[in-house]
């Protein structure tokens, strides 16, 4: 059980910094959360999923650097180069938060965030300007986000649990409230509009050299050995949630028996390794511990 142990810890790790404070989900007693969700709901099934999760934020930050704007928020304002962890426990804070936290702790989570997307503007190489406040790149943001954790849990979650059309149409609904408390604007609400928005999206979206380098990052991530091999299968399986001119516009060549033999299976095999090493998560726990007491209330 060491082994366990051990890729239980270095997981904490990464994606937590260490140990989780779980008072932001436990507390107050009944608070139903922001998106007034339960065990049974499809956003907390997507975002419960560890080897979805994982998988599909690989995607979604390689869709995300198709989009020139977002890009360059991101390279002239990011730490990614230099703190690629930080970066990550934020985001995984983030959703995190916003989907288990209770109400008081999701809004100071987008507030947070807020604060921080008003610091973030600048001028693009094409002297167009940017600023991540911008309504329009939110909701970029947001749907090839949700695109790829849904299209991650429907690849990597057992036959048996995959959502039914009518649920992947809930799931966009349920997590369409974050995006909007952010500030985005007509963002997706079912699975029809999403397919619609990114079929709109893709006239404006290339590969820039550092979208190019964004993905070279990602691709040798890991401070170790064990980090970057562990990657580097996580992002293989990603490369194959991408829409087939994603992969084109990214230079990624990766033919669909490669994909189909050896990236999904291989992707498979790590989320259940990590998934057995975590255990029961104690956030989920601790949120259906909060949600229970509203339960006995009533």
């Amino acid at each position: 059980m060491r082994l366990r142990a051990r890729i239980s810890d270095d997981l904490r790790a990464t994606v937590h910094g260490g140990p989780i404070d779980l008072t932001p989900y436990a507390e107050p007693p009944g608070d139903p959360g922001l998106l007034g969700i339960t065990p049974d709901d499809p956003a907390w099934r997507v975002h419960g999923h560890p080897a979805g999760m994982l998988i599909g934020g690989f995607a979604a930050l390689m869709l995300q650097s198709l989009h020139p704007l977002a890009m360059t928020g991101v390279d002239q304002h990011s730490r990614f180069r230099t703190e690629p962890v930080s970066r990550l426990r934020n985001t995984a804070r983030f959703v995190t938060m916003t989907t288990f936290g209770s109400s008081v702790a999701a809004e100071a989570a987008i507030d947070w965030v807020r604060r921080i997307h008003t610091t973030v503007q600048g001028t693009a190489p094409d002297g167009r300007h940017y600023s991540a406040d911008d309504p329009e790149l939110l909701a970029w943001v947001h749907t090839a986000e949700s695109y790829s954790f849904l299209a991650a849990y429907q690849a990597y979650v057992q036959r048996r649990s995959r959502l039914t059309p009518g649920e992947c149409d809930t799931y966009y609904a349920q997590v369409a409230p974050v995006a909007k408390a952010l500030g985005a604007q007509n963002v997706p609400r079912n699975a029809p509009e999403a397919h619609r928005y990114m079929a709109l999206m893709r006239p404006h979206l290339r590969a820039t050299p550092a979208a190019l380098e964004c993905v070279h990052f990602l691709r040798g991530f890991g401070r170790t050995g064990q980090e970057r091999l562990v990657a580097r299968l996580l992002m293989n399986a990603a490369v194959g949630l991408l829409p087939e001119w994603a992969r084109g516009e990214l230079g990624i060549s990766r033919p669909v028996t490669i994909r189909a033999g050896w990236d999904r299976p291989a992707g498979t095999a790590a989320g259940r390794v990590l998934g057995w090493a975590r255990g029961p998560s104690e956030i989920h726990a601790a949120a259906r511990t909060r949600l229970a007491s509203s339960a006995r209330d009533a």
